[in-house]
């Protein structure tokens, strides 16, 4: 069920940058948008910052990595908007399609290394059972991931997981694939903040 919030409630400066977006982009500004500019001081600047640091901070981890872990945990939540929008901007951070369809489609047969890989496996068991062990943090650590990589795609899975939840509440709406890759130009030039 959408919520009428995110078609009304913004001031009036926010209204006409909705606008400008509409009329340089030829798309409406994405529900993701929205939710950060409804209340910002309540949730949207805190979200921004966060996601920020998660996605564009410094990390051995490649911003092409970090926006597959963003579109495989919003998969394993079942939310095809977040699945759709960083599926598309990890597509484009990699340069490589079949990289990323492969690891959307079958993690155990996708040509990436074993840290990406069994880093994706910890996040995919956070995102679905809530928890991790010490031992499920060791086998990632032994594939030669460092513990600041597991750190950084925690903050990842923490920031997605949030966001996924959200999107499903305010029921955020399907954008067009030319509105998706706009969103993933957009977030390769200018991040989330």
């Amino acid at each position: 069920m959408r919520l009428e919030i995110l078609n009304t409630g913004y001031t009036r400066g926010t209204k006409v940058l909705f606008t400008m977006i509409r009329m340089f982009s030829g798309h409406p500004a994405p529900d993701a948008a929205r939710l950060v500019f409804y209340r910002p001081d309540f949730y949207g600047d805190r979200a921004k910052a966060f996601t920020q640091e998660a996605m564009r901070g410094p990390s051995a981890w490649p911003v092409a990595d970090r926006e597959l872990m963003a579109a495989y945990i919003s998969r394993k939540n079942n939310n095809a908007f977040c699945t759709a929008a960083h599926t598309a901007t990890a597509t484009r951070a990699a340069s490589d399609a079949a990289r990323v369809t492969a690891v959307m489609t079958d993690l155990d047969s996708a040509p990436i290394d074993e840290p990406l890989r069994a880093t994706l496996r910890l996040l995919a068991k956070l995102t679905q059972e809530g928890t991790v062990t010490a031992e499920d943090v060791r086998a990632v650590l032994a594939t030669g991931a460092t513990s600041e990589q597991v750190e950084d795609a925690l903050a990842v899975c923490a920031a997605f997981n949030t966001t996924n939840r959200l999107a499903d509440a305010f029921g955020f709406e399907q954008l067009s694939p030319d509105g998706f890759e706009a969103g993933a130009k957009y977030l390769l030039k200018r991040g989330y903040a």
